[in-house]
Order: structure tokens, then sequence, then C-alpha cells
């Protein structure tokens, strides 16, 4: 049996409407300028991961009705078109979260990924380093660092490519222990790289 960790993943909005093909704003408005959830994702220990594990187990609103304003707020849709997030939270929880055993129900594992929202202030871990989401560019390292020092855990960090084709801050990737709720350093980083400065947009 492969070992297994949750990563959980967020993401800057400005970089990921900063592309060439663009986002559209929830239904709800436009978000807050800060890291939104992307998702909490069982993995085996070798980087592979499980997906849609339980087709018997579909995606119901019913069963988050009481986290739903925190999940507008805290995990918003910016795929087009504009819709109210229903959409992205079925693809996650059908897709990974009918994977984590360990985190029972649909309640429970959107509960899981907006406490460990709550317990990670990514956006608060970088300005405190003094980077800032003004288009300037930082090095990866200064990134890196600012949210291990903040954490006590080495993140991964994702980039993408503004229209101009420059590296940008797009997501932040730290490894969680099987009950969902503490950080723990990753087994294994996904693949990928970010230019020598990376630019953290505004949003």
């Amino acid at each position: 049996m492969k070992g297994k960790t949750f990563v959980f993943t967020e993401k800057w909005p400005g970089s990921y409407c900063d592309t060439k093909t663009s986002c559209c704003y929830p239904t709800t408005g436009k978000p807050a300028a800060d890291f939104g959830i992307h998702g909490l994702w069982p993995n085996y220990n070798d980087g592979s991961y499980p997906s849609n594990c339980d087709p018997s187990n579909p995606f119901d609103q019913s069963e988050i009705s009481d986290l739903r304003s925190s999940m507008q707020k805290e995990w918003p849709t910016l795929a087009c078109p504009s819709s109210s997030g229903i959409a992205f939270w079925t693809h996650e929880w059908e897709k990974h979260g009918t994977c984590s055993e360990s985190v029972i129900d649909q309640h429970g594992y959107f509960e899981a990924a907006l406490n460990l929202k709550k317990k990670i202030n990514l956006l608060q871990a970088l300005q405190s380093a003094g980077i800032q989401p003004n288009g300037d560019s930082y090095t990866l390292q200064n990134i890196t660092g600012a949210v291990k020092d903040a954490t006590g855990f080495t993140p991964f960090i994702e980039c993408n490519v503004d229209e101009s084709g420059n590296s940008q801050l797009y997501q932040v990737y730290l490894c969680v222990d099987t009950s969902g709720s503490d950080l723990i350093e990753c087994p294994v980083f996904p693949h990928g790289q970010c230019g020598t400065q990376t630019e953290f947009p505004t949003f």
C-alpha cells in the first residue's frame, strides 16, 4: 500500500486572470484580493494520485449549505462563463474528495479545506516578507522562504505566464497529513518551474 497525504492548493486570482484565456468573476461578484482555495487533493507519496473514487457519492450542495457563504469567499470560481461555484466544487468533490477516505463526508472535506485556509494566511506571509501583489517581480527563493518561515513547511510554487510571457506566481502547494488538518513536509513535489524572477500581479 502506497503512503498517502493531502496536497492543499491555493491560487492567486490575479495570475489566473492575467493570461490569454482571462477569467470571469463569479455571480457573487469580484472575489477579494487574496489567495483562494483550489483544492484538497489526496496524493500518494510517489506523486501519483487517485481520482473519481466513488461515482455513487455525487456532490450534494445541501450537505454544505452552512459552509456556502465561506466557500464563496474562500473558494471562488474564476472560470468562464461566470457561475456560482457549484460546478467547481462538484468537480473537486467528485474527482478528489471521494478519494479522501479519512475525511469521511462532503461536509468534513470542504470544512477541512476551509480550516486549512484559515490556518495558513499566504498573503500575510508574503507581505510580511515584503512580497507585495503589485506587479513587481521576486525570486522563487524569497517566495518559498516567506511561506516556509510563516508555516514551518516547504511549499511548492507553481507559476503560469501572463499575456506577455512573463512567469507569475500562480499556485502554492502545501502538504497535509491524512487527517486533513496538520501540515507536513511534502514527500515529493510536482514537476514544474518558475522563471528566475516571478511576478506577483495585482488583482
